[in-house]
């Protein structure tokens, strides 16, 4: 046994090593009641699911933990099927309105997974005394992205609840998309060497709702991104056929994402700091709260891991799309440590960027 001192890299390599054994841990439920931090898409979010309904419904399609679920019809085609909630408040912001969200991201989630959005349904649960006039003007918003966003709105429900039963007003949709012949993305596609694509600017969302909530004693021109991302990619994906996987961006950011990916392809997510595409006021209303905005949910903007060779192509298709045009590579993929996002920062140094932790901004969806 040697009793040589160990150099600065084996003691690294020795932090890494726990970091990873303790990552790759099962996540724990042990909160005896519901908490909003199950509901911000970190790590109570994975531990609740893996506890409670992952472990209650279990089967092939819902283990794999997908925005939307991949299934195979008796016909031999395949179609993509998801489904989400909406309880944001305010109702609306600068940028959209609840309405915008339900359809924009039932459709978003849909695209990422490789389908083409067809049809969604929509519920509503309506609390008692809700002005039909808002309701209206919410539906008004659904219709308009609906269309923007090439889908039929089918079938639907309507629940009405005593007052002080709901928040005004929630909505649940989901949706049908067709799977193209010979499209795959998985995170088991995933090779080192492979590049980190990110669709544009992030944060606006996540901080234009916290501001529009008034209760911080910050003015910035902050508007939500929400919008359709299908028809950007269908450009990318036209751009780089051999894309390997996607996701959107929403509760719990960029960061959150890149820990899923790096966990499930068992790879090491790397970001460059610089390269990431971030507006300055958003940077600098996170800057003023605390708050890192590679957790801060966005409703219009996906990562997606592209083959080196194919990513410069990609991002100069995305760029001339209208929602693409801050498209950047903003990392790689490498062999180790595994299942760890790590990021390259602008000193010159790294640091880890672990899965999100608690609920440190409002409901955003």
């Amino acid at each position: 046994m040697s009793t040589e001192p160990a150099t600065s890299a084996e003691r690294e390599d020795r932090v890494l090593e726990r970091i990873d054994k303790f990552r790759q841990r099962r996540p724990r439920l042990l909160d005896e009641v519901v908490t909003l931090a199950h509901g911000a898409g970190g790590k109570s979010s994975a531990a609740l699911v893996d506890a409670v309904f992952v472990e209650a419904f279990r089967n092939d399609e819902l283990e794999q933990l997908g925005d939307a679920a991949a299934l195979a019809l008796p016909s031999g085609e395949r179609i993509a099927f998801s489904t989400d909630s909406y309880v944001v408040q305010p109702r609306r912001f600068p940028g959209g309105s609840i309405g915008h969200l339900a359809v924009h991201g039932t459709v978003n989630d849909l695209a990422v997974s490789g389908a083409r959005p067809q049809w969604l349904s929509a519920a509503f649960v309506i609390e008692e005394g809700f002005p039909i006039a808002e309701l209206k003007e919410i539906v008004a918003d659904m219709s308009e992205a609906a269309i923007l966003s090439g889908v039929q709105i089918v079938t639907g429900d309507t629940k009405v609840v005593g007052k002080g039963a709901a928040d005004g007003v929630y909505i649940s949709t989901a949706g049908v998309g067709v799977i193209p012949e010979g499209r795959r993305l998985s995170p088991g596609l995933v090779r080192p060497g492979d590049k980190v694509v990110l669709s544009g600017t992030i944060g606006e969302h996540g901080m234009a709702v916290m501001l529009a909530r008034g209760d911080l004693a910050i003015e910035a021109d902050i508007a939500s991104d929400t919008a359709p991302v299908n028809g950007l990619v269908e450009t990318l994906l036209a751009a780089a056929p051999s894309t390997r996987w996607m996701r959107d961006a929403t509760r719990g950011g960029v960061g959150t994402v890149c820990n899923e990916l790096a966990k499930a392809a068992q790879v090491a997510v790397i970001i460059d700091e610089e390269t990431l595409p971030i507006q300055p006021q958003v940077l600098g209303a996170c800057d003023m709260l605390g708050i890192d905005p590679l957790y801060v949910a966005n409703e219009g903007k996906f990562v997606a891991i592209v083959a080196a060779d194919e990513a410069e192509a990609a991002v100069t298709a995305m760029r001339a799309h209208p929602h693409g045009a801050n498209a950047a590579v903003v990392g790689e993929i490498l062999v180790e440590p595994p299942g760890i996002v790590a990021l390259r920062t602008s000193f010159g140094g790294s640091r880890i960027v672990d899965m999100l932790v608690g609920d440190p901004l409002p409901r955003i969806c």
